[in-house]
């Protein structure tokens, strides 16, 4: 593991331990070169999984941009870290056990709105102003019309 502050290619393990979690581990390391200290997290990957965009392009699937698109939509809201976490980490095991290689990046979409809209209805309402592409207020007033008592059931 490279570390942050240097560069230096060789880091030991001090310590390791399950995330809160238990998705992932928790490592603590010192760099062998500068003896800076940081940590890593290791997760599963049950296999690569591609996203198919629009016109076709594909990448590879990224759970950081999962992280910051739902944090975006969450930003300000009364959400801990640890819902967050799980809503990444359940969208993740979802798309890595489909069975699927390829998957619609409007799939992964309807997976964020799904658990959006169980989390928070201010968040729901936000991410789908991106997602559903509002182009005009009516377009949010159309859709938070449709949008009841979200998060109480």
């Amino acid at each position: 593991m490279r570390c942050p502050f240097c560069g230096h290619e060789d880091s030991q393990v001090k310590d390791s331990r399950p995330s809160e979690d238990g998705t992932s581990i928790r490592r603590r390391r010192q760099c062998e070169g500068c003896g800076g200290r940081f940590t890593t997290f290791e997760r599963v990957q049950l296999r690569e999984v591609t996203v198919v965009k629009s016109g076709s392009k594909r990448e590879p699937f990224e759970r950081s941009k999962l992280e910051r698109s739902i944090a975006i939509a969450c930003r300000k809201r009364p959400i801990s870290a640890e819902q967050l976490e799980k809503l990444v980490s359940g969208i993740q095991r979802q798309l890595e056990t489909s069975g699927e290689t390829e998957v619609p990046a409007a799939q992964i979409g309807g997976l964020v709105m799904a658990g959006l809209k169980g989390l928070d209805p201010v968040a729901y309402i936000r991410f789908a102003s991106v997602y559903k592409d509002f182009t005009e207020a009516k377009d949010f007033e159309e859709f938070a019309g449709t949008v009841s008592e979200v998060g109480k059931g």
